[in-house]
């Protein structure tokens, strides 16, 4: 999945234990009803918003995770958590190439056809 947008918001990074590190992100969509997605970055994936900025247009790759937890009374809830692993400037056009593509010659047709010659080709 992806979601389309500008950053709102990028967090620094909060290390939460001694092997876990997470980064948020918040990317609000332009649509008629704006939304303000916050997007975790998790591990290795924290670095890739070191080169982002609040403003510019990104396109973010998601993934939707989905958790149980029961309370110490025997209550159960679930949460949901959105986590980024790809990012990418949006509205950036691929760049053209810088020679020009070499295009097809053109031929005169054939003068020299012999009707009476076998045709073998296969098809």
């Amino acid at each position: 999945m992806e979601v389309t947008g500008k950053i709102k918001v990028v967090n620094p990074e909060q290390q939460i234990s001694a092997a876990f590190k997470k980064r948020e992100l918040v990317v609000t969509t332009e649509e008629q009803y704006p939304q303000h997605i916050m997007i975790e970055f998790t591990q290795d994936k924290c670095d890739l918003l070191n080169n982002y900025a609040v403003g510019e247009p990104v396109k973010v790759s998601i993934n939707l995770r989905g958790r149980e937890w029961v309370s110490p009374q025997g209550e159960t809830k679930y949460f949901n958590s959105v986590q980024g692993w790809r990012i990418e400037k949006a509205g950036v056009e691929p760049q053209a190439p810088s020679a020009p593509m070499p295009t097809a010659q053109t031929f005169a047709p054939a003068t020299n056809l012999n009707e009476d010659e076998p045709d073998d080709l296969p098809f």
